[in-house]
């Protein structure tokens, strides 16, 4: 069931360990009220890492975007699956072990400051094939580090997220590339990113955090990430998955807090209550699950606090083995307070 926060997030956790790509920024947007909403974070004495699957990029790079979209970071705020990666790397692999690196400068550098050797080719024997996302990644490197992992070779993928949101739309992410690469071996990869719960303990151990909260847009992963490590997460809508998508959610990816952006770390979150007849309220709205329907009781109520009540009701019909039509569940996107 989702929570209760009578405080605002900022100050009921100590840390937020903030998803990048569709909740502070799309493409090359600053997601509306991020800046300002992070900023005011800070000040209010919560710790920022942003933690993100993309591999491609340095630290100091994403920093610098971030600068540049009126974000206040620095290059050890950032948690890269690339550096996620170069961490299981360390637990399975000697040092100075040869590793063929398919993915982009971010990970390139990852991999080399932690001592092993890049190598390009399966020629050259490698102990293990990292990938991770790059525009530019070819049939050929696919193709490298196949034969490489066919004669024996260790595959971590940096993250397994089959799309990359950007302005456009959704392009293909890294995990359409691994797919290609496990369709040709059989052989599944070791995943560092999200969902896997690696990046959210090792960040919130580096900052000594004892109340972390994951802040991210997608259920499958960073919702998924956060059940997975043991911490609170909060689903924004901005992104990937929206509020029907939450009301829908499998209990491995279901939020603890609901918000319609970053806002909301600045809110207080009442929790829905169970009332008679199977209804659940959330301050002006109402929700049941009856004969496989989703029921709404809206009365001027905000349209969060809907998705809240939605959300306790079709979670709570699930959990007791009562079916829910799907069609009957609204589209909740646009969310607007």
């Amino acid at each position: 069931m989702l929570l209760a926060s009578a405080e605002p997030l900022v100050d009921a956790y100590d840390l937020a360990l903030v998803d990048l790509d569709g909740v502070v920024y799309r493409g090359s947007d600053v997601v509306a009220h991020a800046a300002e909403s992070l900023d005011r974070a800070r000040g209010a004495g919560m710790g920022l890492v942003f933690v993100t699957n993309n591999a491609s990029r340095e630290p100091e790079s994403v920093a610098a975007q971030l600068v540049g979209l009126g974000i206040a970071a620095d290059a050890a705020e950032i948690l890269t699956s690339a550096q996620a990666a170069v961490a299981l790397l360390a637990e399975e692999l000697p040092p100075h072990a040869r590793v063929l690196v398919v993915g982009g400068p971010g990970l390139l550098t990852a991999v080399r400051a932690a001592g092993f050797r890049v190598v390009g080719r399966a020629a050259d024997r490698p102990a293990a094939v990292v990938q991770g996302f790059a525009p530019d990644v070819s049939w050929r490197e696919l193709a490298e580090a196949a034969y490489a992992i066919e004669r024996g070779a260790r595959h971590v993928a940096t993250n397994r997220d089959l799309t990359l949101p950007n302005e456009q739309g959704l392009a293909p992410g890294n995990g359409s590339l691994v797919a290609a690469v496990v369709a040709a071996t059989g052989v599944q990869p070791l995943s560092a990113g999200k969902p896997e719960p690696a990046m959210f303990r090792l960040a919130a151990a580096a900052r000594g955090a004892t109340r972390p909260l994951v802040i991210g847009d997608r259920l499958d992963t960073d919702l998924a990430g956060a059940r997975a490590a043991g911490f609170a997460g909060l689903h924004v809508l901005t992104g990937v998955s929206s509020a029907r998508d939450a009301v829908l959610a499998p209990p491995r990816q279901r939020p603890d807090f609901l918000g319609v952006d970053l806002r909301s770390l600045h809110d207080a979150h009442p929790a829905p209550e169970r009332r008679p007849e199977g209804w659940w309220t959330c301050v002006g709205a109402a929700a049941r699950v009856a004969g496989g329907s989703l029921d709404l009781r809206t009365e001027g109520a905000a349209p969060i606090d809907v998705a809240r009540a939605a959300c306790a009701a079709a979670w709570s019909a699930a959990d007791a083995g009562e079916p829910l039509d799907p069609a009957t569940v609204p589209d909740l996107l646009a969310l607007d307070r």
